[in-house]
């Protein structure tokens, strides 16, 4: 599989997402500049974590103007993986390339822990390792997670098996005691309807190195290789 990382001013994680994507899992891996106009023939696109134009405006405002982005979208549209990973997420949305939209945390506070998600739709190419509503343990770091879509267009994602994780209980249970960011009905992570773009809060790529004792992430990665 053939990746690309895109670093946008202000990316603050595509290390650890090339390290992990590279040497990790071996995927033929790149980096993309958010001023490139191409993707090159890849696989999947990560759009990673971080302050990207230092969230000036809100999260994804502006990058979502970034010249990569065309590229992004034509690769979503001609069925490519995308996977936007906490800011990456947040630009998808701006971008239109995810529904729905990510708000300040309802405790107004940076909220940095490790947090549960149960895995809801493990027919994605994303999660297709996730069987059986699989809870995954996966650090978060943000202060913009509070993810909201109307109700209308919520019946509709949920309908379309779109919603993919729900923030939850060490035991599964999709609680608001296990809400760490006031999101509408615990959610943690959409895909499109295609279900070949991804948007997650969590940070799968800091769990997934076999030197961390946590590698819950690598499930993620793991799917994708066997999508491949």
């Amino acid at each position: 599989m053939k990746c690309g990382v895109v670093v946008f001013p202000g990316s603050n994680c595509d290390h650890d997402c090339y390290h992990v994507l590279k040497h990790v899992f071996g995927f033929d891996t790149r980096w993309i500049w958010h001023k490139d106009e191409d993707l090159g023939g890849l696989d999947l696109a990560v759009l990673p974590g971080g302050f990207s134009y230092g969230d000036y405006l809100r999260p994804g405002a502006i990058a979502k103007f970034s010249p990569i982005m065309k590229a992004v979208a034509r690769h979503a549209r001609d069925g490519g993986k995308v996977l936007g990973i906490c800011n990456g997420f947040q630009i998808l949305v701006e971008a239109g390339l995810l529904p729905g939209a990510l708000m300040r945390n309802r405790s107004q506070k940076f909220v940095c822990k490790n947090a549960y998600v149960r895995v809801e739709n493990a027919d994605t190419p994303f999660t297709s390792e996730c069987g059986g509503k699989r809870v995954m343990k996966v650090p978060i770091a943000h202060a913009d997670g509070n993810y909201f879509i109307d109700p209308d267009d919520l019946g509709r994602i949920t309908d379309n098996g779109q919603v993919v994780l729900r923030y939850c209980t060490p035991d599964g249970e999709v609680s608001e005691a296990a809400n760490p960011n006031g999101s509408v009905q615990n959610i943690a992570g959409v895909v499109n309807e295609k279900k070949n773009v991804l948007g997650m809060m969590p940070h799968p790529e800091r769990c997934s190195d076999p030197l961390w004792p946590d590698l819950d992430g690598q499930l993620i990665f793991k799917s994708l290789l066997h999508c491949a």
